[in-house]
């Protein structure tokens, strides 16, 4: 099954895999879609969803195996304070669902930013905006398409 995510890669000529994998709704975590794919969880990156006090919603894109560092994030994206949104506000911002989400094809460009760690891959999974598929590409490639920008947001689980 082709999503929005790989038609906008296959668009601009981005190579990547689809993996797909059977989906747990009791259990979305990113360890268990790294099993699932045949990644190591430090490979499988989450996108979260945040809202910044200054500069609105952004995404946050860290490994699995990883938390998110609020306070790193604040500071790099110019805020005093960012936080989760609600999960019943991410489908209306996004377009996706939670296990789902991505900022490939997201509803609407948001400012994206990344644990630095995606650069020591050769590849690394993100949702294909669908449960139960995941896609398989070079960091370098991601960082580029979604205009992300790296930093060290990410601490130890």
């Amino acid at each position: 099954m082709k999503t929005n995510a790989a038609r906008v890669l296959e668009d601009l000529g981005v190579s990547f895999e689809l993996r797909t994998y059977d989906v747990d709704p009791e259990d979305l975590s990113a360890e268990t879609v790294a099993k699932k794919v045949g990644m190591p969880a430090s490979q499988v990156f989450k996108t979260l969803v945040l809202r910044g006090d200054r500069n609105g919603i952004c995404m946050a894109v860290v490994p699995g195996d990883s938390e998110l560092d609020l306070k790193a994030l604040s500071k790099l994206t110019g805020d005093r304070k960012v936080e989760m949104v609600a999960l019943k506000e991410v489908l209306p911002l996004t377009g996706y669902i939670r296990g789902g989400v991505t900022a490939l094809a997201c509803k609407k460009a948001y400012p994206v930013f990344i644990d630095e760690t995606a650069i020591l891959f050769d590849t690394i999974a993100v949702s294909a905006g669908v449960r139960g598929t995941q896609i398989v590409l070079d960091p370098a490639e991601y960082i580029r398409v979604v205009e992300a920008t790296e930093g060290a947001i990410a601490c130890a689980d």
